[in-house]
């Protein structure tokens, strides 16, 4: 089977029998007509629909290695700088139709099953099987176009009793028994975003250290339909709305983030990409580069986002005719500087990429390091210079019924800017009070902070990949030195 439209994506997602809770009650027909999952899934088929175009089908699609059917070009394991920049202008279209403000977007999953895909020789060692079902399984979602969601992280409750030393009585995710249709999975795990609008679930959590067995079991990844028996979806309170107008963000993005919760999981055999030996984890991570090819993709969204910030911003200052301030030039200037910055440490990791061990071509993991350190700081300052900018008009924001009501004269008359009509004026403050007042806003600013993990997390994982910590000590010890009064 081929990439799949908007139409057949719907289908799928609504042929589902996921056990989804949403405000305490089970979640009954077809998700797609939910109110808290109809917009995004909306905009999703569009994305599908959007590679289907005889326009954009070249630019986003392949022929298969397997078939010579079209497939999706995220999945596409670069192999010199021509695939890379293939990639990038693939998911340069499917950012620029979203704005920037679908952090699950398809091609945010495609690239870290390709990513692991890439490393899958390791796991020769460790057992053959594991290495087969890892190509097979990224040859499935390829062949499908299968839309994936992760659950790597776990309750904190889960973590501390993982410290336990896999005793009976923790809750810690781990494998219970392993039998001969399988290994049979119980724990929980949060932050699911998109967790019900995916088909399928990547499991890889970090394993809890063990010192008293040979076989770790909460060492593990797998993947799985996100409707296998056992399998429990509890959903956040929705920011989604109907309205576009009313809510032009929510409407369309709202991803919905669940906590996932296996209880006794058949997992079956072929679905096991490792098991018992907590190195692999780190390994996988490591010589698959994942973490390098993610961030090639957050590159490309934060710089789309960042232009849409910015073109918020300019049109907020020319609505007020405060464009040409000195203060208002000033912070255009600075989110210019914010976009330039991203803008450069992309095309610094492509130009700097290089072949792996693997024979595939890996962006260079610094800049994009560099990027996924410095947005989780800058997103929130773009956001308060909208909120600041915004003012007072980002509350007094009547709705669409209040335009179709008997007030609206009113509004038209007394709300309108000095070159737009009333509807347009607080159509443009009612896009910015999503990014700057909204629970949607909120939701997204925090998610930007903690996207790539928190900020010890991104410190730590640039300190430890930098390579010339002991060259640049002893370019400081050697001018020290020459200085000497013995020297």
């Amino acid at each position: 089977m081929p990439i799949k439209s908007g139409k057949q994506y719907i289908e799928r997602i609504d042929r589902q029998n996921i056990n989804i809770w949403y405000k305490g009650e089970p979640i009954k027909g077809p998700l797609s007509e939910h109110p808290a999952f109809q917009g995004l899934i909306q905009t999703q088929a569009d994305l599908y629909d959007m590679q289907c175009e005889a326009s954009y089908i070249e630019q986003m699609t392949y022929p298969s290695p397997d078939t010579g059917e079209r497939v999706g070009l995220s999945f596409l394991p670069p192999k010199n700088a021509e695939d890379l920049q293939k990639r990038r202008l693939m998911m340069e279209l499917w950012a620029n139709r979203h704005h920037g403000f679908l952090g699950r977007s398809p091609d945010y999953m495609n690239t870290a099953i390709m990513s692991l895909y890439t490393a899958a020789d390791i796991l020769e060692e460790h057992h053959p099987k594991y290495a087969e079902n890892l190509r097979n399984y990224y040859k499935y979602c390829r062949e499908h176009d299968i839309t994936l969601s992760h659950a790597f992280i776990q309750p904190y409750a889960c973590r501390m009793s993982g410290q336990q030393d896999a005793a009976e009585d923790s809750i810690a995710a781990k494998v219970i028994e392993i039998n001969d249709e399988g290994m049979i999975i119980s724990g929980a795990f949060m932050m699911a975003t998109q967790g019900a609008t995916c088909e399928e679930m990547l499991v890889f959590p970090t394993p809890s250290t063990t010192l008293s067995q040979d076989v770790n079991p909460s060492a593990f990844a797998f993947a799985v339909p996100n409707d296998l028996p056992g399998m429990t979806f509890i959903c956040r309170e929705s920011y989604g709305a109907t309205s576009s107008y009313d809510y032009p963000l929510s409407a369309r993005y709202e991803e919905m983030d669940t906590l996932v919760i296996f209880d006794r999981v058949l997992v079956p055999h072929d679905r096991i990409f490792y098991y018992g030996d907590e190195t692999y984890a780190g390994r996988l991570f490591g010589e698959s580069h994942f973490h390098t090819h993610i961030a090639h993709q957050m590159a490309i969204r934060y710089i789309v986002k960042t232009e849409f910030m910015l073109g918020l911003l300019e049109s907020l200052a020319d609505e007020q005719n405060v464009g040409l301030e000195p203060h208002m030039v000033s912070n255009v200037a600075k989110m210019i500087t914010f976009l330039e910055t991203f803008k450069a440490l992309r095309l610094a990791s492509e130009q700097g990429a290089s072949q792996d061990p693997f024979g595939y071509f890996v962006p260079a993991a610094s800049p994009l390091l560099a990027s996924s350190i410095l947005f989780p700081k800058f997103y929130p300052e773009m956001v308060e210079m909208i909120q600041l900018l915004g003012s007072s008009g980002l509350i007094m924001i009547p709705s669409e019924l209040d335009f179709q009501s008997d007030s609206g004269p009113y509004l038209n008359q007394y709300l309108k800017g000095s070159t737009t009509e009333a509807w347009e004026r607080i159509a443009l403050f009612r896009l910015a009070w999503e990014l700057g007042a909204s629970s949607f806003g909120g939701r997204q600013t925090q998610f930007e902070r903690f996207f790539f993990g928190n900020a010890q997390t991104a410190a730590y994982r640039m300190y430890n990949h930098f390579a010339q910590h002991e060259q640049l000590r002893s370019r400081i010890n050697d001018f020290i030195t020459k200085n000497h009064p013995s020297s």
